[in-house]
């Protein structure tokens, strides 16, 4: 789906609060903690080195929630990039969690117990109430991919990030569910070949 040649370096955002107590956050602005602050710079310092020159030459582009515009920040100061010179592109942004935002995972087979038998039942059809699939954010974030001309340094968040991975190495449901989506790495993607930095 990505031009021959042309690379995506994915970062998600750093760790917030919610992060930390499994409380799901999906289209809710929230800031990153002092961890999520501290990765953000070691993916920045990260990126400073394997880009070097090239550094003006990517495009840079956030999700327009909160954690991942800090998160973006953060990483152009490390490359000693003016911080607001990045594009916002809402389908980016994290899947809706719908009426399970703001909910901890481990009160959910208690307080909605039959969403949490269908979400394990299909995971990639399943939505919550006033909230979207899998399968739709996966529609969405290939509208995305088929927009990058060029190499981009993309921050997004966790969701995107397996979905991402599954249309570019195509990837079954089941394997994009598996995939790691870690705060503290770059996820480097070539014609299809991931690997990490």
């Amino acid at each position: 789906m990505l031009p021959p040649g042309v690379t995506l370096y994915f970062v998600r955002h750093g760790e917030t609060d919610w992060n930390r107590e499994q409380r799901y956050q999906g289209r809710q602005d929230v800031a990153l903690n002092a961890t999520g602050r501290d990765q953000a710079r070691r993916n920045g310092r990260a990126l400073a080195a394997a880009l070097d020159a090239r550094r003006l030459a990517v495009a840079y582009v956030a999700s327009p929630l909160l954690r991942a515009r800090q998160t973006m920040e953060i990483v152009r100061r490390e490359l000693g990039l003016p911080v607001d010179g990045y594009a916002i592109d809402a389908r980016l942004a994290e899947i809706n969690y719908g009426d399970w935002e703001g909910r901890l995972w481990q009160e959910l087979p208690q307080s909605d117990p039959q969403g949490f038998a269908a979400r394990k039942a299909d995971m990639w059809n399943w939505q919550p109430r006033g909230g979207e699939s899998y399968r739709a954010l996966s529609a969405r974030v290939a509208q995305w991919v088929a927009s990058v001309a060029g190499d981009t340094l993309v921050v997004s968040h966790g969701g995107v990030m397996r979905v991402l991975r599954g249309l570019l190495e195509q990837l079954t449901p089941a394997a994009i569910f598996a995939l790691p989506v870690p705060q503290d790495r770059v996820l480097i993607i070539t014609d299809g070949d991931g690997s990490w930095l």
